[in-house]
């Protein structure tokens, strides 16, 4: 193995690899969260994921060719954009593909002129929540709307 790895924008062809990478991250995130039940990263469909490649900017991680990771961004027309299923296999984290994936959407997010991002994240997660503050995120808001406190986390970009 080389440990070399690519990100590129998903096809439609890369849906069922999506749906691989987020199932193995998303139940490691309830693991690690104390979360039971199930979650809409979990229960999405082919379709599902195949209907966001179209809509979304979906982009996928490679490490010697094997799927690793993903991440999807929305772009609004107020000039704001929201991140989700956004996910690395645990095998492959702590080796800078998750950092890559941020690199890469700011600078997505800035050539669309795009002020503003959110995403959501277990407010208890630790890791991640100092991931995300080392990315130039912060928290703007918690909620329990979905059954555990949520964090609402922000990243404004100045021109």
């Amino acid at each position: 193995m080389d440990y070399s790895f690519i990100i590129r924008r998903a096809t439609e062809n890369d849906a069922s690899s999506i749906k691989e990478v987020m199932s193995e991250s998303f139940k490691k995130y309830m693991l690690d969260t104390g979360m039971h039940g199930s979650m809409e990263a979990l229960d999405e469909s082919i379709e599902d994921i195949t209907a966001d490649i179209r809509d979304k900017f979906v982009y996928i991680a490679f490490v010697d060719e094997h799927p690793v990771g993903s991440i999807r961004i929305s772009l609004n027309p107020n000039k704001t954009a929201y991140i989700s299923r956004f996910g690395v296999r645990s095998g492959y984290r702590s080796i800078g593909i998750g950092r890559s994936f941020m690199n890469l959407s700011d600078k997505l997010l800035k050539s669309q002129g795009i002020q503003r991002v959110m995403l959501h994240t277990a407010s208890k997660y630790t890791e991640l929540i100092r991931f995300y503050y080392g990315c130039g995120f912060y928290i703007e808001s918690t909620s329990t709307d979905r059954g555990y406190i949520r964090a609402r986390l922000i990243k404004d970009y100045t021109n």
